[in-house]
């Protein structure tokens, strides 16, 4: 009897594939034994098929963001004027963020972007910007967004009886419109932060124009081209606003939001904030103190923060106590703050140590931090040799003193009288600026400095101490949104209420640096002219430089695509949400959209 096996491999020596009947009657004449070896190759090879299958399905496959979705955020605040003119509050510039669109919008790495805008154009000289917008780009209520409601818009933030607070930023500029898609700008000098002015969102003429824009109800129901839309509101019989539902607006100009929905609730403080993140009411906060940042970190919260342009000092002023015009003092004073315990004890982490009165991540060509530092114990012994050199000396009672002489004294040798070495802190009554008052006072008589620390409720610090200069040394804060903010806290002329210049900081060489960064267009050479204005900072000590603070960011777990590393404030964190994603799907590489 001929061998089915050998019939089978005959057919495929002959390129014919064996009929039905064929390889039943091969495999009947398998015994038992070769039948389970047959039928074991078999099963394997259809396994291992499918695996090497999976494996090359898995290795073509991307995980990719899927529309759809909701997030639930709570903000500390009732926001009152929703609108890109008047918008001043926390809450109200959250708002704008969500609902309105600019012809430029900054990316979350600081960087910006056409918007509304298709295009711009500047011109050699750098006094005249030309845009372009996109076409097919509407408002929330299917209106078409023209360069009428950019005019409009513009020229309501300048108008002095509205009192923008974003007037400063146009003022000086002319805007005109060539066509329905073109407008031209015109600056007196060139001004190398237009671009963000242009990031202002854009207001519907159809919709402000009919009443006072103080008084008109889209200043709670706006309507904008943002990538959200008002969907519904939720207010107490007050008129009082508890929550907003806002849905993504398909026809944004940027793409659909992924996040289909974002609901918003408004708490008046911190703590009721917290408290509805912990029942589950939100699922997302922010601006929160690092205290309670570090209580929801410890309880596995997903904490997101990154530093922000701020300037936390010690500003020094000369005209109170002539003691800060002696270098080696402040130098002295600048070296004996433990800097580091500030942000790990005041802090917990959420902030850097500075030295420089630029913040850390405001402007791209920031210096790394040097790590390698003097050991503390070396730090404090190298202090008090220098103001040992300097004639202070520590009296009976541990504090510094230095002997001077009265010239005017009627003795032939003058009458020597004790300076002691002493000075007061004046700041406000915040949680964080009490402990790091009280931080650097402990500092500052351990190496017998007496500081008398004098705490004011913030409005009555303004008012009565800042406004009239009336300080030794004020603790403060101080806000550096943009690179041209340093001119109003470093120049000369700021000295003097309503001026910010706090240190009362005199230099002819630096008041020249800021005028001339304040107008240069070339980022090289702007980088050159800050690098000099903070050498000079140094040189002349008119303060201590503390800390940069965090933004700190409660954000669900669920929530991907965010980036909060560039934000100049609060409201940034919201400038990419239409690339925020909760839900993914996994698509072959080739339909992956670039």
């Amino acid at each position: 009897m001929e061998n089915p096996n050998r019939r089978i491999r005959q057919l495929k020596l002959t390129g014919k594939f064996p009929k039905k009947d064929e390889i039943n009657k091969a495999l009947a004449s398998f015994s038992k034994k070769e039948r389970i070896i047959f039928g074991s190759f078999t099963l394997l090879l259809i396994f291992s098929t499918l695996a090497i299958l999976q494996t090359v399905n898995k290795s073509q496959m991307v995980e990719v963001p899927l529309r759809g979705g909701t997030i639930s955020e709570g903000i500390v605040g009732t926001p009152r004027f929703i609108n890109p003119v008047l918008a001043s509050s926390p809450a109200d510039r959250d708002m704008v963020s969500l609902i309105y669109s600019g012809l430029m919008r900054k990316k979350n790495d600081g960087t910006l972007v056409p918007d509304l805008a298709e295009k711009y154009e500047m011109s050699k000289n750098s006094l005249v910007y030309t845009f372009t917008l996109k076409e097919n780009i509407y408002f929330h209520d299917n209106k078409p967004v023209t360069a009428d409601d950019i005019l409009f818009t513009i020229n309501k933030v300048k108008d002095s009886v509205i009192k923008s607070p974003y007037k400063a930023n146009w003022d000086g500029i002319t805007a005109k419109k060539i066509d329905d898609r073109t407008l031209e700008f015109t600056l007196k000098r060139p001004y190398p932060l237009f671009l963000e002015n242009a990031t202002l969102g854009i207001m519907p003429e159809h919709v402000w124009s009919n009443s006072a824009i103080e008084l008109n109800a889209a200043n709670t129901s706006p309507v904008g081209s943002g990538p959200y839309m008002i969907e519904s509101v939720a207010k107490e019989s007050s008129g009082i606003i508890n929550s907003y539902e806002l849905q993504s607006f398909e026809e944004f100009a940027l793409g659909e939001p992924y996040i289909k929905t974002v609901n918003l609730y408004f708490y008046p403080n911190e703590e009721k904030l917290l408290s509805a993140l912990q029942k589950g009411e939100v699922d997302q906060i922010s601006s929160i103190t690092p205290d309670n940042a570090n209580m929801l970190k410890e309880k596995n919260y997903q904490v997101n923060s990154s530093v922000l342009p701020r300037v936390f000092g010690l500003f020094f002023n000369q005209n109170k106590n002539q003691l800060f015009l002696d270098k080696v003092t402040t130098r002295a004073i600048d070296q004996a703050i433990d800097k580091d315990r500030i942000v790990r004890e005041v802090l917990y982490g959420y902030g850097v140590a500075i030295d420089d009165p630029i913040p850390p991540n405001m402007i791209s060509y920031q210096k790394l931090a040097v790590e390698n530092k003097t050991p503390r114990i070396d730090t404090l012994k190298n202090v008090e040799e220098m103001l040992s050199k300097a004639g202070w000396t520590k009296g009976e009672d541990g504090f510094l003193q230095k002997t001077t002489t009265n010239k005017k004294s009627g003795s032939a040798s003058g009458g020597k009288t004790s300076v002691p070495l002493q000075f007061s802190i004046s700041t406000g009554n915040a949680p964080e600026l009490e402990k790091t008052a009280a931080l650097i006072k402990e500092d500052l008589e351990a190496i017998g400095m007496r500081v008398d620390i004098k705490t004011f409720e913030v409005g009555n610090l303004n008012q009565s101490v800042i406004r009239p200069r009336e300080y030794d040394a004020l603790l403060f804060g101080q806000i550096i949104n943009h690179e041209s903010d340093l001119f109003a806290f470093w120049h000369s002329s700021q000295r003097k209420d309503p001026g910010l210049n706090v240190a009362m900081y005199t230099n002819a060489k630096v008041d020249k640096i800021l005028e001339d960064a304040f107008i240069t267009v070339s980022e090289q050479d702007r980088i050159k002219k800050y690098a000099e204005f903070e050498n000079e900072i140094k040189k002349d000590m008119p303060a201590v430089f503390l800390y940069s603070p965090n933004f700190i960011y409660v954000v669900s777990p669920n929530l991907s695509g965010i980036s909060i590393d560039h934000i100049a404030t609060p409201s940034d964190r919201f400038e990419n949400i239409y690339s925020w994603y909760t839900k993914t799907e996994n698509v072959w590489k080739i339909f992956k959209k670039s």
